[in-house]
């Protein structure tokens, strides 16, 4: 895996509190441009979910896959939680993970 791909679970929204959309990946940067660019198709195209708010990096596609999975299961109040507690402005995050991503 090159030094730019990044295996992770991510929450995308199309704003504050608007609609949610939970996905992983094994290239980070990648698949975040794809889903702002509407080159995904389906859920985040057709709801215009183009904001990264939230993500977490992992070891291994298993793990991520795994913790993908939970997160799925979460209620949207658990999940609102989860990007308030770490991203309270809900700023897009997307630039950060392309300039200073560790």
């Amino acid at each position: 895996m090159s030094k730019r791909e990044y295996i992770a679970v991510y929450i995308m929204a199309s704003r504050k509190n608007g609609t949610i959309y939970v996905g992983v990946t094994s290239n980070l940067i990648r698949r975040i441009y794809e889903h702002k660019n509407n080159l995904a198709e389906g859920f985040t195209k057709e709801y215009g979910v183009h904001l990264l708010v939230y993500f977490e990096p992992c070891e291994t596609m298993e793990q991520a896959i795994h913790r993908e999975k939970r997160l799925k299961k979460y209620t949207r109040q658990a999940k609102l939680w989860l990007i308030e507690n770490n991203n309270p402005e809900w700023r897009d995050l997307y630039e950060s993970i392309i300039t200073g991503f560790p």
